[in-house]
């Protein structure tokens, strides 16, 4: 599972991390609330753990912005304030769940197993349905039509981010970031080739489908990135 920790406070934030991928998650960091927003709204995550008080953006704008987009990523929320004012106010925002600094780390694991556990049940198979286009994230597979369509394993990464983002421009680094990750060694070129691979397999699906051409599914935007258009966006 890939959580996404949100705190100004630097060395916690990577302190949490740390201990997420020593219990066999997935952690990224963003260490601000705009960032984390950005990070948020484009990635694919299974739970959120978000600060309160952070510069740019607060935690609880944050997760008002995110449940106002329809964003039902489970939100753990963290933070020095402790009344029950304030706890009321974490949860009317839309976090799933309150943890009081300081924590025991122990506690925070805890809470974090209860929330994507909570998330599994109410997720269930995991289908994601965009448009024509069926993700199934138990099989791995993709779908246009009840076709399926090969994909590699980043091919398919990369089609569940343009899935989750259907309409949204993706930039290139947002996409090489998500898909890549810490490989520095792999040329930045290699998204092109990518994207190059994806879309044709995508294009001969539905013209096999079909049996007619269309307007690529993954539409570039100059100088910045791509978007991937859903049918009733391209009429």
């Amino acid at each position: 599972m890939r959580i996404l920790v949100i705190d100004d406070e630097t060395d916690l934030a990577k302190t949490l991390c740390q201990l997420l991928v020593e219990n066999q998650y997935t952690a990224d960091a963003a260490f601000d609330g705009e960032r984390g927003l950005y990070m948020a709204r484009a990635g694919i995550y299974d739970l959120l753990i978000v600060d309160v008080m952070m510069p740019k953006l607060s935690g609880y704008a944050l997760i008002r912005s995110l449940r106002e987009d329809g964003n039902t990523t489970p939100i753990l929320l963290l933070t020095a304030r402790d009344s029950v004012d304030d706890r009321v106010t974490g949860l009317d925002s839309g976090a799933d769940d309150y943890l009081v600094k300081p924590f025991h780390m122990r506690e925070l694991l805890a809470r974090v197993r209860a929330l994507t556990r909570r998330a599994g049940d109410i997720v269930g198979v995991k289908n994601l349905v965009v448009g024509e286009y069926t993700l199934d994230f138990t099989e791995r597979s993709v779908t246009f039509k009840g076709h399926p369509i090969a994909l590699t394993h980043k091919e398919f990464q990369m089609m569940e981010l343009f899935l989750r983002n259907a309409g949204h421009v993706l930039t290139r680094e947002l996409l090489f970031d998500r898909i890549w990750g810490y490989e520095s060694e792999i040329d930045s070129n290699v998204l092109e080739t990518y994207i190059h691979f994806l879309r044709k397999k995508l294009e001969m699906t539905r013209l096999k489908v079909m049996s007619l051409s269309s307007v690529p599914d993954i539409q570039t935007v100059r100088g910045t990135g791509y978007v991937f258009k859903v049918d009733n966006e391209k009429k």
